[in-house]
């Protein structure tokens, strides 16, 4: 049995079925949703009107699961409770409320994540979204397309936050950006987040910085403000980008384990007991710069996740060995990205570091198109071991976030970073690139510390 029905689930059942048979291992999905195996990160672009959708952000129907793959996948059926003594799951059909029970034998819990959503006065109004699923997304895309919103509040600078305010912005509607922190963005340094502001408000869109919300003003059960410790901004519509929690209220209540950042605990194979099994934004990994335990829900750990768990589930032997924090999103023809530590991270963690920012070009500065860039490295003081990197930029720039990331993975010093093979064309980078650049600049900073 697998709860849930989008990446870390469905890539479980898919795995399991390419090595056992139908007749060897019954496979039944439960999706609450509508959807099943869809991009939850193509969200804010369908809404903005960038792609079509739903169907074109779904990988696989549910009829494609039976059809091509005997996964019975079962949409609009929720599991409401987990007996793992009786090995039972009880469930019910949203649409008419019938409840029933289910046997299984292995369980794969992928119930995701859950938007937060503070218990401010006003907040289950009409017109207030959280953005997580696909159901999430199609809400919001209808309320735009029927209700014409004239300004919208989105509350908090993340990458959800600041992926719909782009998206609403392009809708034509006016857009002010509440965030509680002091600056957009704080997954990346303070001085790579002005950037972002900086960004943000070429779009036309408002940034409030340093502003807690207190409650959102209604009007007949409908969103029409959102007051905070600075004042009231009107909206029509309310987008909460506050980020998401494990959904684990099922698996609390069946005794599963969780840790501290509140995902189900699991070992290296996505096991947490005998015959149970957990994978995607419910469940917390490691990180493996500071070794300590993570919660980072995206898609791409969701799916390398339940593709280890289906493997062991079908009698291979997989193993998911942690995180490094890669991401990257975009504010117009602003990339950013960013990969490990940021320096609060490096320091919480009890490093002692040094960093090197470069300016530079995204392609040979004679070429046309070349935009600037930033690149931010962050080293161990005496060893110089890469610790995290960002870089934020325009037209090809946010990419070149993967050679940071192959670097921390491999766990190379800037020293060693100095001579990588990056390729090289006028149309593509400059003769140094930019990462080669900034590696040096750490190189100095590792060996002015040491003096």
């Amino acid at each position: 049995m697998v709860i849930g029905g989008d990446a870390g689930g469905m890539s479980a059942a898919s795995q399991a079925r390419r090595r056992r048979s139908a007749s060897d291992l019954a496979i039944v999905a439960f999706e609450r949703g509508h959807y099943t195996s869809y991009s939850a990160c193509g969200i804010p672009y369908w809404v903005g009107g960038v792609v079509d959708g739903p169907e074109r952000l779904v990988a696989r129907d549910p009829q494609t699961f039976r059809d091509k793959h005997a996964i019975d996948v079962r949409i609009r059926h929720e599991v409401t409770g987990i007996d793992l003594s009786r090995r039972v799951l009880s469930v019910r059909r949203v649409d008419d409320g019938t409840e029933f029970t289910e046997p299984f034998d292995q369980l794969v819990y992928a119930a995701g994540a859950v938007p937060v959503r503070p218990d401010w006065p006003g907040v289950r109004s009409v017109g207030v979204f959280g953005v997580q699923t696909l159901d999430d997304g199609a809400a919001v895309r209808t309320f735009v397309d029927v209700s014409k919103p004239r300004s919208a509040v989105v509350v908090g600078a993340g990458y959800v936050g600041i992926e719909m305010a782009e998206a609403l912005v392009r809708r034509g509607v006016r857009v002010t950006v509440v965030e509680k922190a002091d600056q957009p963005m704080s997954t990346v340094d303070p001085d790579m987040g002005a950037k972002v502001r900086e960004a943000m408000e070429g779009l036309g869109i408002e940034v409030r910085t340093g502003e807690t919300v207190s409650e959102l003003s209604t009007q007949d059960d409908r969103v029409t403000g959102v007051v905070t410790d600075s004042g009231r901004h009107d909206a029509d519509i309310v987008i909460l980008g506050l980020g998401v929690r494990p959904n684990t209220g099922l698996a609390r209540d069946a005794g599963l384990p969780l840790g501290d950042t509140g995902g189900v605990v699991t070992d290296r194979r996505m096991r947490v007991d005998d015959g149970i099994w957990a994978a995607g934004d419910c469940v917390e990994t490691v990180h493996l710069i500071t070794e300590q335990p993570v919660h980072v829900p995206l898609g791409t750990h969701a799916n390398k996740q339940g593709r280890v768990a289906g493997i062991n589930i079908g009698g291979g032997y997989a193993t998911f060995p942690g995180v490094i924090g890669t991401a990257v999103t975009k504010v117009c023809e602003l990339e950013v990205a960013r990969t490990g530590l940021r320096e609060a991270d490096a320091a919480a963690a009890g490093f002692e570091y040094v960093t090197a920012t470069v300016e530079s070009t995204n392609r040979a500065g004679y070429y046309p198109g070349a935009e600037p860039m930033t690149v931010k490295l962050i080293a161990e003081r005496v060893t110089g071991r890469l610790l995290g990197g960002q870089i934020v930029g325009r037209s090809e720039a946010a990419k070149r976030i993967d050679a940071l990331a192959v670097a921390l993975w491999n766990r190379m010093t800037v020293e060693d970073m100095t001579s990588l093979d990056l390729g090289y064309a006028p149309p593509y980078a400059p003769v140094w690139d930019p990462i080669l650049i900034a590696a040096r600049k750490a190189v100095d900073a590792v060996a002015e510390a040491a003096s």
